[in-house]
């Protein structure tokens, strides 16, 4: 794969790792902020709200500008916001500042993954988008340990710092390494109508809602997990974190290749079988640390070998949506990140921790059959129904 493409994942992994590196920093912005624990928290929820937001409205931009020229100036922006969350004189002006963070990525996400499809052959869309989402799916499970490295040593203002001088990097690189791609075609409204209208193409989003649902019900509370039922010793944690951030990497290109070995619509019926499989043994590790780090680096990185292949999937399938497709993608894993954290805070209150995974698999399970709904082929009927409405035109 171009080194090119690489440079665009790392440009996803730096500005998604403003989404859940909140998370390892909560006790210190407690402290600067003078806000409770509660409050605090919902920093990362206005994140993924706020993207899950502008991800639709992104196509509106890749059609009028540079691509290139774009990419650089989300990251441009990106590092302003982050400069501004570091200065925040309180919450509310760190919350402004994250709502930026959040628009600005998802434009840098969907311009990323735009330019690595028109960067290689259709054989190997599937491979460049899975490189893309290594860098997004990479961002959000070592957001969390980045974060808490470089607030013990610069303190949390010092975290938005860091982020801003790394996009500000990428950004000097990707000007001078990247190539001058046109802005793309005009996205019209009727393209998110015409998306929307195709079921199949609706359960495919409802995949990646869902199976994120999941996931994000255990991994919103991997560390208590870890610790209280996988019985991971404490000083372990730290490698825990890194261990599932390389086996997530690792899953995002495994999603892209299975997406072009098998072709999308295979692959879509196939990953949630195997995701519901990995989250369903993972309660075997229960109390066996060296059982249960295996089971849950599996269990990382099948689940996020999802996100590629729905978007090889919508690519094949909706070609004439697909920048509308794409943006309601991140759309909806955004949304589904939001909605495990919750099921997972409800599940632990009304139960406990060692439910997550069940509750997870009931999420996938559903996913499971819109997944089979989106791989079958469409009946004769509506096959017939779309021939005449093209002869019409």
């Amino acid at each position: 794969m171009s080194a090119r493409i690489w440079l665009l994942a790392l440009a996803t992994f730096v500005t998604g790792m403003a989404e859940n590196i909140t998370i390892g920093i909560l006790p210190a912005l407690v402290d600067g902020l003078h806000v409770p624990l509660g409050i605090a928290g919902q920093l990362t929820t206005v994140f993924s709200l706020a993207f899950a937001a502008a991800a639709p409205f992104s196509p509106l931009l890749t059609q009028r500008f540079p691509l290139r020229g774009l990419l650089c100036t989300a990251l441009g922006l990106f590092a302003v916001c982050n400069l501004l969350a570091a200065l925040a004189p309180g919450y509310g002006a760190l919350v402004a500042a994250r709502i930026g963070m959040a628009a600005t990525s998802a434009l840098t996400c969907l311009t990323c993954t735009l330019m690595a499809t028109r960067m290689v052959p259709s054989a190997l869309r599937g491979r460049a988008i899975g490189v893309i989402f290594m860098g997004i799916s990479g961002s959000l499970v070592l957001g969390v340990p980045v974060g808490m490295l470089l607030c013990d040593a610069l303190g949390w203002r010092g975290v938005f710092v860091g982020l801003a001088l790394l996009a500000g990097a990428v950004l000097l690189v990707a000007w001078r390494a990247l190539p001058a791609l046109q802005g793309s075609e005009r996205v019209a409204a009727s393209s998110y109508l015409h998306h929307l209208r195709d079921g199949r193409l609706v359960a495919a989003q409802l995949v990646s809602l869902l199976m994120i649902a999941g996931h994000f019900t255990v991994f919103a509370y991997l560390a208590p997990y870890a610790l209280q039922v996988g019985q991971v010793p404490a000083p372990w944690l730290a490698g825990v974190f890194a261990a599932f951030g390389i086996a997530g990497v690792s899953g995002g290109y495994l999603g892209g290749w299975m997406a072009d070995r098998l072709g999308a619509t295979r692959a879509i019926a196939v990953t949630p079988v195997l995701y519901l499989t990995s989250l369903l043994v993972l309660p075997l590790g229960a109390g066996t640390p060296w059982l249960f780090l295996p089971m849950m680096m599996l269990w990382g990185g099948v689940s996020w070998m999802i996100s590629p292949v729905v978007q090889s999937y919508l690519a094949a399938r909706g070609a004439s949506t697909f920048q509308a497709g794409m943006s309601l993608n991140l759309s909806a894993m955004h949304l589904g990140v939001g909605v495990g954290t919750g099921v997972g805070g409800l599940v632990i209150a009304q139960s406990s921790l060692a439910v997550t995974p069940w509750a997870g698999g009931m999420l996938t399970a559903i996913a499971l059959g819109l997944a089979a709904y989106a791989a079958s082929a469409p009946s004769q009927r509506s096959a017939g129904i779309g021939e005449c409405e093209l002869a019409e035109r």
